[in-house]
């Protein structure tokens, strides 16, 4: 193996993921027809179809999170793998979330009711965010990666009454709470 096999590891992860999207019937790009950089007020059948929206801020969180914990349980490791590992479990990510199980359950519990998962460009675009994240988190001091975390959570829960921590806990335990707040939104 040489120093540059993790990347083309990640690189064949990324390509992957797209064409493994196509084969679950994902669109490749919204159906509407055309696609917008930022999609930050599209109607809500329009969510996650374009490149970046309301979400791609979690998703560049996810990369400072995992650079976060791969130095902490491998620091000895390559960056060059923790990176790959991080791309793993982006990728992974993006598979489940737009698998059918996961769709209906963000649609049965959580505000998104018309859900209907990413489109190959938005899940792509998100996959990039994380890249951006982590490699954000390899030179930024720590305390700006928890700024920036801290940050986006506040700003995306104020803006659109979602984020990542929200998102997570509506998907794994729902509080009616929670949607009732934002519900209110």
């Amino acid at each position: 193996m040489t120093r540059a096999t993790p990347y083309w590891i990640s690189l064949a992860l990324f390509l992957g993921t797209g064409v493994i999207l196509y084969l679950m019937g994902r669109d490749l790009i919204c159906p509407c027809g055309y696609v917008e950089l930022w999609a930050g007020d599209a109607p809500p059948e329009q969510s996650s179809q374009h490149i970046a929206d309301w979400y791609t801020p979690s998703h560049l969180l996810h990369g400072l999170l995992f650079y976060a914990a791969l130095w902490l349980v491998a620091p000895r490791m390559p960056i060059s793998w923790r990176f790959a590992i991080a791309m793993l479990v982006e990728c992974g990510w993006e598979l489940v979330e737009n698998s059918a199980w996961v769709i209906e359950r963000y649609r049965s519990v959580t505000v998104s009711f018309d859900y209907n998962g990413d489109s190959i460009v938005n899940a792509l675009a998100d996959i990039v965010a994380m890249v951006v994240g982590f490699a954000l988190a390899r030179v930024i001091p720590v305390w700006a990666s928890v700024a920036l975390v801290i940050g986006f959570e506040l700003l995306t829960a104020y803006l659109i009454r979602d984020g990542l921590v929200l998102n997570v806990v509506m998907l794994l335990w729902p509080l009616d709470a929670i949607l009732q707040w934002q519900q209110a939104g």
